[in-house]
């Protein structure tokens, strides 16, 4: 993925916001809430976004 592609953009933008506003997007996410920042893109990528996100935060709950 580049850095201008939505989905880096959108992962981008929500780790700026700091770990507990990523863990409770996470949270909405898996619950099937409407989170505005990934309004714009399609599911697929939507869970691509979760993914993600769960992978980044995976190595700071290691800590």
């Amino acid at each position: 993925m580049s850095d201008s592609d939505p989905i880096s953009q959108c992962i981008e933008a929500l780790c700026q916001c700091g770990c507990d506003a990523v863990r409770a997007t996470i949270a909405a996410m898996e619950t099937g809430q409407a989170v505005v920042q990934v309004a714009g893109l399609s599911d697929p990528q939507r869970q691509m976004v979760l993914a993600e996100l769960k992978a980044i935060m995976a190595v700071y709950d290691k800590r």
